[in-house]
């Protein structure tokens, strides 16, 4: 019997000490994460990333946590059960970090009998620190488990076309007549990555940077451009309407533009009004909750902005379960 399952990045537990520590130190000990010789990695985590800035990250949850908890878990469980309610096949969800765990995810499908898997990371673009660290996760999990499990993967779905269907009418509605521009803000990866996710590792930057990328199906830079000129499209919107950005950098030699120093120009380039969309992400989260809809509402406001909309990512949109049962 076949059975899905759905994969998001995680949360913390709660909002105490402990759990915001183990979350943390859990993601960034990931080496597709932090990608650095493992002592100079643990020593940045634990002994400088967790101790000095744990407490910065419990602050932001605080922010965006609800009654029932994390905004993210709490979206991935009902979109598990909207899709589970459109088709016949076992549905659940686990997470690259913390829990609902991936094996607690598999477990349950092998005791409902599944031998069949897809696994479906909910993340439209391929990287190695979201969908190749979920993929070695499962394969880990499922090596473990002594079971004979035929798994397919879902490594990414950035140019389906239902997709961008779905993300376009998401934004739709927060479009309006006066605004300037829409930015597409994206989740920054370091460059090295992007030559770490080939095979072969000879990612061409001059070529990417010129559109064209021979390596697209492990390129997340050429992913995310060709999300944002679909969708463009589909909204007809012209090359002056629209422009990508990247959000969350840790350190140097990451992916630019950067989102907080193109929020901070633009008013001045006479773009007072914008709407900001998150792609990277499939659900709500710290990153589109927090750090875009508060701290760069505020930036883009504080240099003279005029409007700042936010578009929520599809969340449990109908047209985006309708996309997921597609794919099952």
């Amino acid at each position: 019997m076949k059975g899905i399952l759905l994969i998001n990045l995680g949360s913390p537990k709660d909002l105490d000490d402990k759990s915001i520590k183990e979350f943390l130190i859990e993601f960034l000990s990931d080496d597709l994460v932090i990608d650095y010789p493992k002592i100079i990695q643990q020593t940045l985590v634990r002994g400088v990333i967790v101790p000095f800035r744990y407490k910065n990250t419990q602050a932001a949850y605080e922010e965006i946590w609800s009654a029932k908890g994390s905004p993210l878990i709490e979206m991935s469980k009902n979109v598990s059960k909207k899709l589970q309610d459109k088709i016949s096949t076992p549905v659940e969800i686990g997470m690259r970090y913390q829990e609902p765990s991936i094996e607690h995810g598999l477990r349950s499908l092998v005791n409902k009998g599944c031998n069949e898997i897809k696994v479906i990371p909910l993340y439209p673009h391929y990287a190695i620190s979201t969908t190749l660290t979920t993929k070695l996760k499962v394969e880990e999990i499922v090596h473990n488990l002594d079971s004979n499990l035929n798994i397919e993967y879902v490594d990414h779905f950035y140019n389906s076309e239902n997709y961008i269907k779905a993300l376009s009418s998401s934004i739709q509605d927060y479009i309006k007549p006066e605004t300037d521009l829409l930015l597409f803000s994206y989740h920054g990866i370091p460059k090295r990555h992007l030559r770490k996710a080939t095979p072969e590792r000879n990612h061409s930057e001059e070529l990417c940077l010129k559109s064209q990328c021979v390596i697209k199906e492990f390129c997340y830079r050429h992913q995310v451009m060709e999300t944002s000129r679909l969708c463009a499209e589909e909204l007809n919107l012209s090359e002056d309407q629209w422009k990508v950005s990247f959000q969350s950098r840790v350190g140097p030699g990451w992916l630019q533009p950067f989102t907080d120093k193109e929020l901070e120009k633009l008013p001045s380039l006479g773009v007072k009004n914008i709407t900001v969309t998150c792609p990277s992400f499939v659900s709500d989260n710290l990153e589109t909750l927090e750090e875009i809809n508060m701290e760069a509402r505020e930036t883009f406001m504080d240099n003279g902005g005029e409007e700042f909309n936010y578009a929520p990512c599809l969340n449990d949109d109908e047209s985006w379960i309708e996309f997921l049962a597609s794919i099952c």
